[in-house]
C-alpha cells in the first residue's frame, strides 16, 4: 500500500512565489527517487479554531499563510530510500534562503487506511 508524507507549513504571504518556485524545483527530484505524486496547497479558507487549527498548530503570523502539502510514495520502504537519496542529492538540499520558517513546520509519515478515488 502507498505511504504519504504530510506537511503543514507557515509561509510568509509575500514569499508565495519563492515558495512555489522552490516546491516546483524540488518536485522532479522527489519524483526521480520514487515519489508518485506531490501536492502543495496554498491556504485559501483556513480559519482559526477555538481549541486547535492549522494556523494555531504552526503559530501562523498575521503576514503568513498556511501551506498544506503531501507526497505520495508507493510504500514506506520506497519513501525511506527515496528520502535518503533526495537528501544526498546536491540538488535536493535546502535553498540558500528558505522562504519559510522550517522550525514551525509540522511533518510526518502516514499509512493510508482508506484510499477511495473517482474512476
Amino acid at each position: 500500500m502507498s505511504y504519504v508524507d504530510g506537511f503543514v507549513i507557515p509561509v510568509p504571504t509575500a514569499k508565495k512565489e519563492a515558495f512555489r518556485k522552490m516546491a516546483a524545483d524540488m518536485a522532479p527530484i522527489f519524483l526521480k527517487y520514487g515519489a508518485l505524486h506531490i501536492m502543495e496547497c496554498w491556504g485559501d479558507d483556513v480559519p482559526d479554531g477555538k481549541v486547535t487549527s492549522f494556523p494555531m498548530a504552526v503559530k501562523v503570523a498575521e503576514d503568513e499563510t498556511v501551506v498544506f502539502s503531501w507526497i505520495v510514495w508507493p510504500s514506506k520502504e520506497v519513501r525511506d530510500a527515496g528520502m535518503a537519496k533526495v537528501m544526498a542529492d546536491p540538488a535536493g538540499g535546502p535553498p540558500e534562503t528558505m522562504p519559510f520558517d522550517g522550525k514551525r513546520t509540522i511533518f510526518g509519515g502516514f499509512q493510508p487506511i482508506v484510499d477511495i478515488r473517482a474512476d
